[in-house]
C-alpha cells in the first residue's frame, strides 16, 4: 500500500526551487513523497532525485512510489543531517536544489503508532527513526524534575514547565508513564483551567513538541545541516526549508544570514578587511507564508514558514 499526504506549500516549493530538466535535486525528508515526486518530474528527462528519510515507513513507501523511475532516483534510510556525506559517497560535488520539510507527515501522526499525536492511545515513543535508542517515555520517566523543566521550557517554550514537570514526577512515582494519552492528561491536569480554555492549541502541544525535538535531536541536526548548505549546492542552486516552529525557523534564518552577511568588521570601517565572501543570498527577505486558501484546506499548514536561499 502506498501512502501519501498533502504536501505543504506545493506551489511555492515548485516556484522557488525552480528546477529544470537535467538538474540534480535532493529531498531531505521524503515523508509521503509528494514534494519529491513533483521535483523529480521537473528534472526529467536526464535529471535525478536523491531522497532521504529517517522513518523506515517513508523509505519503504518511497521505493514503491518511485518504482517506475528507479534509474533516476536514489533513496537512503538516513537523517537529513547525513546528506553531505551521502552526496560525497556518490561523488556528487553539487546539486541544483535542496528541499527540507521539517514537518511530521500525516502517516506519522495517524498510523505511525508512536505517540506523536494527542489522539488515540499509543506507546509514548516519538522516535522518527526506530533504530534510535531513547524514546519519549525514557525521557519522561528517567529525567529528574529540573531536566524536565529545562526541556519543556527550552524546546517547547512552555510557560507552565515547572508545574508540568512536578506533576509528571508525582505521577510516575506511582507507575511509569508509557502512553501518549496518559501524558496528555497529566499535562492538561497540571495547567490552570482558565489557561486551558484560553489556549487555541491543545494544552500538551508544547510538551509533546519539546519531547519530539529532544528524542530526535532535531535542532542539533538542523544546525549541522545548515552549516553545510553552501558546500552542497551548485552556483545558482537553491535551498528551500519549511519549518513549523520558531526554534527551527530561527536556526534557518540565522544561518542563511551568516552566509549572506557574515562580515565581522566594525560598522564604522570604510570597507571590509575580514575577508568575508557571501556564499548564499536570500531569495525572499522575509519568511514566505502559506496562502489563506491552503490553511483553510489544510490546517497543518497554518504554522509553516518557508525560507529560500541561493548559492552565490
Amino acid at each position: 500500500m502506498i501512502f501519501t499526504h498533502t504536501s505543504v506549500m506545493p506551489q511555492e516549493i515548485r516556484e522557488y526551487l525552480d528546477l529544470k530538466p537535467g538538474n540534480t535535486c535532493v529531498d531531505c525528508t521524503l515523508g509521503g513523497s509528494g514534494h519529491a515526486l513533483t521535483s523529480l518530474k521537473a528534472v526529467l528527462p536526464g535529471g535525478r532525485l536523491i531522497g532521504t528519510d529517517q522513518d523506515r515507513d517513508a523509505v519503504e513507501n518511497a521505493h514503491k512510489v518511485f518504482e517506475p523511475y528507479a534509474s533516476n532516483v536514489h533513496i537512503f534510510h538516513d537523517n537529513f543531517s547525513k546528506v553531505p556525506r551521502i552526496l560525497d559517497s556518490m561523488g556528487i560535488e553539487g546539486v541544483d536544489g535542496i528541499l527540507l520539510d521539517l514537518g511530521l507527515s500525516l502517516h506519522q501522526l495517524r498510523q505511525g503508532k508512536r505517540g506523536f499525536s494527542f489522539k488515540g492511545d499509543e506507546p509514548l515513543d516519538m522516535r522518527m527513526d526506530l533504530r534510535a535508542d531513547r524514546t519519549a517515555a525514557d525521557i519522561v520517566n528517567q529525567s529528574d524534575e529540573k531536566s524536565l523543566v529545562d526541556i519543556f521550557f527550552k524546546y517547547g517554550e512552555e510557560r507552565m514547565s515547572r508545574k508540568i514537570a512536578r506533576a509528571i514526577v508525582k505521577a510516575r512515582a506511582a507507575s511509569p508513564i508509557t502512553r501518549n494519552r496518559e501524558l496528555s492528561e497529566i499535562v492538561r491536569a497540571a495547567m490552570p483551567a482558565k489557561l486551558v480554555h484560553q489556549q487555541k492549541i491543545h494544552p500538551a502541544t508544547r510538551v509533546f513538541q519539546a519531547l519530539r525535538i529532544v528524542v530526535n535531536k532535531e535542532l542539533e541536526r538542523l544546525e549541522r545541516f545548515m552549516e553545510a548548505v553552501p558546500d552542497m549546492l551548485n552556483p545558482g542552486g537553491r535551498i528551500c526549508v519549511i519549518s513549523f516552529h520558531s526554534l527551527e525557523d530561527r536556526i534557518v534564518k540565522q544561518q542563511i544570514r551568516a552566509f549572506e552577511k557574515g562580515c565581522t568588521c566594525p560598522r564604522d570601517f570604510p570597507k571590509c578587511v575580514c575577508g568575508f565572501t557571501p556564499r548564499l543570498k536570500s531569495v525572499s527577505r522575509k519568511a514566505i507564508l502559506p496562502t489563506q486558501e491552503e490553511t483553510e484546506a489544510n490546517p497543518m499548514a497554518r504554522s509553516a514558514r518557508l525560507r529560500v536561499a541561493e548559492k552565490v
